[in-house]
């Protein structure tokens, strides 16, 4: 029997139904391969696990040949091949378990494989978005938030923007045609900020009386 961990979210990638006068624009989620490279470091893990088996093929070179060497050293590249593994399954699952949504009024982040959140940024909440866009165009859009909201950096991981652990920044880490999703945010925040406000004005008869 198949079991759906989402399948009671009323909306996918929210934990409720939408309020009145708000509309989804976009929803997305981050490239697991991409995320694999940027996110966990893939190349660089990889690339330590080489130069371990060429430093130990050098030294064991002294005592025996080429080819016994690279036998004998073989076992840091199959070490190598394990992590890197465990890396590439860490991204796909993320990717797959995370929906960012841009409505007219907000962004929401619903992430977490293991322990699943969601978290909802009004555009009143966001100071400034930062596109960190590749050739491919995939690319990072971190949201740099005001006033006093903060959010745990390793609560959020990876969907944060890097090494900013002070003032943690939510970020849609790693997605397809990220130009264009940062112009929809900038263009819904814009509309959204510039909302008029109606307050309340006090009734004059009831001032009176008081």
């Amino acid at each position: 029997m198949s079991h759906d961990d989402f399948s009671i979210e009323p909306i996918r990638g929210l934990p409720t139904h939408l309020p009145e006068g708000e509309e989804i624009l976009w929803q997305g989620s981050p490239d697991w391969w991409v995320l694999a490279r940027e996110s966990l470091s893939l190349y660089w893990v990889a690339g330590y696990f080489v130069v371990l088996f060429l430093w130990r093929v050098i030294v064991a070179t002294e005592t025996m040949s080429l080819a016994q060497a690279a036998v004998a050293s073989s076992f840091y590249l199959i070490l190598g091949g394990v992590v890197c593994a465990l890396l590439m399954i860490t991204a796909f699952v993320q990717a797959k378990a995370t929906v960012y949504t841009v409505t007219n009024k907000r962004v929401a982040l619903r992430i977490g494989a293991a322990l699943t959140m969601t978290l909802n940024l009004p555009y009143t909440w966001i100071g400034n978005a930062n596109l960190d866009l590749r050739k491919s165009g995939v690319g990072t859009i971190a949201f740099e938030l005001m006033g006093t909201t903060q959010f745990s950096y390793l609560l959020c991981w990876p969907h944060v923007r890097p090494w900013r652990m002070a003032r943690t920044e939510p970020a849609f880490r790693c997605i397809p045609d990220a130009a264009k999703v940062a112009r929809l945010i900038a263009e819904a925040a814009e509309t959204r900020v510039s909302e008029p406000r109606l307050a309340r004005v006090p009734d004059e008869d009831a001032l009176a009386a008081e």
